[in-house]
């Protein structure tokens, strides 16, 4: 019988390269470790880091991750519902000053002097 040559055989690598099983790096089997300060992590990492370095359980840092962003969220709606309280309040005390100025006669306006002009005298 013949023997034919064994097919070289082609695999794909974790980073979506092709390469020849005879080509493959050798392994390297020691442990990583990954050697990062609490400074050098994002900064959505840095809470996580310091609570998990104090002992806080895993699930207190799960609770932080999805709280936080949700509690940005509804102090943000509330400033902003605030914000257009106070806009309102602005435009309607406007509003109310100009039609009291509008419907004011001139015998208010001499009373007001009236008025001024007598707190000035007591002093």
């Amino acid at each position: 019988m013949n023997h034919l040559p064994e097919p070289t055989r082609v695999v794909r690598l974790p980073d979506g390269t092709h390469t020849y099983t005879d080509q493959l790096p050798e392994t390297y089997g020691g442990p990583q470790i990954v050697h990062q300060h609490i400074h050098q992590a994002a900064p959505d990492r840095t809470v996580q880091r310091l609570a998990l370095g104090s002992g806080v359980g895993a699930g207190a840092v799960a609770a932080g991750v999805y709280f936080g962003p949700l509690l940005v969220g509804v102090l943000t709606a509330i400033a902003a519902n605030i914000a257009m309280l106070a806009f309102l309040a602005l435009i309607l005390g406007w509003g109310l000053h100009t039609v009291v100025k509008s419907i004011g006669s001139p015998s208010g306006t001499a009373a007001v002097k009236n008025v001024r002009n007598a707190r000035r005298k007591r002093r």
